[in-house]
């Protein structure tokens, strides 16, 4: 019974911090977009509150999967709010100092928070490169075509030469 008890409270933890990540993660991309992209009318302390409020809403957003762990714990395993959230805090940042502990009969949950806060903090470092790209690229176009074309080696100054490898090379035919 102990096991079915751990994977349903982690199929129910998964599930919820999935959502929420995804959830959030979804409305800041849809905020990037919205962020005009002409960064010659943009100013420098513009475009740093921009990135600075992508970096707090992520942070708020590990602050939110952080305390809905913590409330698990609570529930199931400490006696306070505060060892709760320091051992969640510290599972999810994967530091796991090793001074507060999960019962053995929930011990299962401290390594699953620890992978899903490594993943959710690598889609955090995309959207935060994502917001600094969208602040770079500006107005430009220099996306990779979808079809590119054949560069002629004319163009861009380069020449082919044919070695053979017995005689030297040769030029072009």
């Amino acid at each position: 019974m102990t096991l079915l008890q751990q994977a349903g409270a982690a199929v129910l933890l998964l599930s919820v911090t999935l959502s929420l990540q995804c959830g959030g993660a979804a409305a800041l991309i849809l905020w990037i977009r919205s962020i005009p992209r002409e960064t010659r009318e943009v100013q420098v302390f513009h475009c740093a509150a921009l990135v600075m409020q992508t970096t707090v809403a992520v942070i708020v957003l590990h602050g939110i999967v952080i305390l809905l762990w913590a409330s698990c714990y609570r529930w199931l395993c400490f006696p306070s709010w505060e060892s709760a959230f320091y051992f969640s805090a510290s599972s999810y940042a994967t530091v796991g100092y090793g001074d507060v502990v999960l019962s053995s009969k929930w011990r299962l949950l401290g390594p699953l928070e620890s992978m899903v806060g490594m993943l959710m903090s690598g889609v955090s470092i995309g959207l935060l490169f994502a917001a600094v790209t969208h602040l770079v690229d500006g107005d430009s176009r220099s996306r990779l075509p979808l079809h590119p074309k054949p560069a002629n080696p004319d163009q861009i100054g380069l020449r082919q030469r044919r070695h053979c490898y017995l005689r030297g090379p040769r030029s072009n035919v």
